[in-house]
Formats: structure tokens, sequence, C-alpha cells
């Protein structure tokens, strides 16, 4: 699995270099610059590059780490309690998987971005090293943990508003 640029875009050497190392170290690339530079598109086309699949993850300012795993449905389940659906006895049915737990949960290797970091809360990122250290997180609703079959190869991109 090796990163050399695609015909739609053309890699400096220092950013193969760091694109290659990022896969191979499987640990999470950061790439920052001004807006419009091609840092979502360097991963899409490194997707594209190495054959695997995409998924996308775009943090706004009101974007929670919690979101990137999972989110749970309390208000839902409510609901559907008082109206007596069968549903509701399973918790299951009221977690929505986040980007991250899609990632975690893929058959082959995808390339996960999370793109515009910085546009959250300046304590987003922080939230988040854990599990794209331990390439895990625990599921409090259920009590199970989801673990990653394969490191993603994460790709996060910063337009450099706020210091990381």
């Amino acid at each position: 699995m090796r990163f050399d640029g695609t015909q739609a875009y053309v890699a400096t050497d220092d950013l193969k270099v760091a694109v290659n190392a990022a896969i191979a170290l499987e640990r999470p690339l950061l790439v920052k610059g001004e807006p419009g530079t091609g840092k979502t598109v360097l991963a899409l086309e490194i997707a594209k590059a190495i054959g695997a699949p995409m998924l996308e993850w775009h943090v706004k300012s009101t974007t929670k780490a919690q979101q990137g795993l999972y989110e749970y449905d309390a208000v839902s389940r409510l609901r559907d309690s008082q109206l007596g659906d069968e549903r509701v006895k399973d918790i299951r049915n009221y977690i929505k998987r986040g980007k991250l737990w899609d990632a975690f949960a893929a058959d082959e290797r995808p390339v996960l971005l999370i793109d515009e970091i910085d546009k959250a809360d300046i304590e987003f990122p922080n939230d988040l090293l854990l599990e794209l250290d331990r390439m895990e997180f625990f599921v409090y609703e259920t009590g199970e943990t989801v673990k990653a079959r394969r490191r993603p190869i994460v790709i996060i991109t910063s337009n450099n508003v706020k210091e990381l």
C-alpha cells in the first residue's frame, strides 16, 4: 500500500513521504493549510490510489467528539416505550454509529477523513486522542467495547483557524 500521487493530484516528495509514513506506521496524519489548498482532496485521492473505501466526517462548530463514536437517542426510546413499541427492549435500536465506529468496523482498511478539526471546540481533538491511539472505545449503554478490525488510515485536516 503506497501513495505516489495520482493524475488528479500531484503530491510533493515530502507529502508522499508523510502519507506513506502514516500508512506504514498506522498513525493519523494531520494536514494543515489555508482553505482551498487541497487537503480534503488529498484524502480522497489517497483512497482512490490505494483502492480503499472512503469515510468522511466533516466537522462543524457544533460537532462533539462523541458523535464520531456513536449517539444514543434516549428521547426516541422514551417515546417508543410510551407507544408500546417492541423495539424498546433492545437498546441497540437507539444507538446510531458514528464515522469512527464505521471505520473501526469496516471489512476493508478504510481512509477516514476528519475534515476541518479546528472548527470544533478546543477540546475536540483531545477528546479523540485516546480512541485514535488505542483504536477502541467503550459503549456505555450496551457495555461493549468496539475495537478496530484494522487501523484505518486517518487523515485529519486543519485550516489553521485555531492552534491544535
